[in-house]
């Protein structure tokens, strides 16, 4: 039986989304290059490590059972009604964005694409990429015209990983259409998956609340990330401010310091906006500022690493260090952009002798060099000079690991008040 649905990609979003169109009764096909990614979810496996906290072999083999299949033959997308593309837009040397695979996804589509198809894009992309690159490549290999002979709409991707409270059906879904008719097209695919669509008044505007969002975390991130180094300069406990600040019911949202930013939004979302708007001749200076507040984020890890050493009468160099958790995120295996690999650089450059632990990660190399998993967390942190907290995973004991450490630096505020150090 025919699919409804293509989904062209199946990376960090775009295999989550299909879990979510096919667990809502669409039948869905699954569309990459890779052949070996589309063997392995034929075969009920995970193609890549991480590709989302909550997602399993066993949600795989449920998916397949209602009719999922992943396929890298490119004449598939001709017999959909709708497809969405969800291919990954990483930053390129320049700091521009790099649209090579929307670009490959669109030309692979375009050549089969059928009149009164939807076609969807998910990717994170700065404003003006719908209409200004999609629509070209789509309309020039196809023949046809957007709005006329197909929906065209930018739907901005709000998954967040790992998140217990929050999926697809209850997060409301943004969509801005080329025209009414492609966003009220949009809006029906959409309300099969979500409780609730919101209507942007175009493409653009939808695409920037992608950017809009990211900014957001990443600024307010950034101001307590220095609000952490001048009160622990000061000698005020920043996570107590924290808590009695977020006890306002109004003008006040709490969000938590930490030892950088990661993941596929906020250490990257921002820069599209602000290279978009350095062509346009002017920096936004607020986004550029943040950025790179939380870069510096790893290096006073290190710093605040080699005074506590320091103050206990030990050198950085041969310093027995226990990194815990290595994920940019608590309870996922996903480590894209997680500051843990250069605060591990750093400390490999002082000298430091390394372990780790992190129950999602079985392996991990930092610098080409494979670093020691810690199998017996009490008795490796017990081992360690110097035991650092980078991840809050919920399986970690952090009161027992604190009286097993000879040393604790909490970067997230997680332990006790009083058992550790913190950042």
């Amino acid at each position: 039986m025919p699919a409804d649905l293509a989904v062209i990609g199946l990376g960090q979003h775009g295999l989550p989304f299909a879990q979510a169109a096919t667990a809502a009764g669409i039948r869905t096909l699954g569309y990459d290059t890779d052949p070996r990614a589309a063997a392995e979810l034929n075969a009920g496996r995970l193609p890549h490590e991480g590709v989302d906290g909550a997602l399993a072999p066993a949600e795989i083999r449920r998916m397949l059972s209602r009719g999922f299949r992943a396929t890298t033959d490119p004449a598939e997308l001709g017999r959909v009604r709708t497809a969405v593309i969800c291919a990954p837009t990483p930053l390129g040397e320049d700091r521009a964005l790099d649209l090579s695979a929307v670009g490959d996804a669109a030309r692979a589509l375009a050549a089969r694409l059928r009149p009164h198809t939807t076609v969807l894009l998910e990717s994170t992309v700065y404003p003006g990429t719908t209409e200004d690159f999609l629509r070209p490549i789509l309309e020039e290999g196809s023949g046809l015209r957007a709005g006329r002979d197909f929906h065209l709409a930018y739907a901005p991707n709000r998954l967040d990983p790992g998140n217990r409270g929050y999926g697809h059906a209850n997060t409301p879904q943004v969509i801005g259409g080329l025209t009414p008719a492609c966003t009220e097209s949009a809006a029906a695919f959409y309300g099969r998956l979500t409780d609730k669509v919101v209507r942007a008044r175009g493409p653009r505007e939808a695409e920037t609340v992608k950017v809009l969002e990211t900014n957001y975390r990443q600024v307010n991130i950034a101001l307590v990330n220095e609000m952490a180094v001048f009160c622990h300069d000061i000698g005020v406990d920043v996570w107590d401010v924290v808590r009695c600040a977020e006890t306002k019911p109004f003008g006040f949202q709490a969000f938590r310091p930490g030892p950088g930013v990661g993941g596929h939004g906020v250490p990257i979302d921002p820069n599209y906006l602000s290279y978009k708007s350095r062509t346009l001749g002017y920096p936004l200076r607020m986004v550029e500022l943040a950025q790179e507040v939380n870069e510096r984020m790893p290096r006073y890890v290190i710093q605040r690493c080699a005074t506590l050493l320091n103050e206990h009468g030990k050198s950085a160099r041969g310093a027995r260090v226990l990194l815990l958790g290595v994920t940019y995120k608590p309870d996922v295996a996903d480590q894209e952009g997680s500051p843990a690999r250069e605060i591990a650089n750093r400390l490999m450059e002082l000298g430091a002798q390394l372990s780790y632990h992190d129950p999602y990660v079985p392996q991990w190399r930092v610098l080409g060099q494979p670093v020691p998993r810690a199998d017996s967390l009490y008795e490796a942190a017990a081992a360690a000079d110097l035991t650092l907290l980078l991840q809050h995973h919920r399986t970690y004991d952090l009161q027992g690991l604190a009286v097993k450490a000879q040393l604790l630096l909490d970067t997230r505020g997680a332990s006790p008040t009083g058992a550790a150090h913190r950042l």
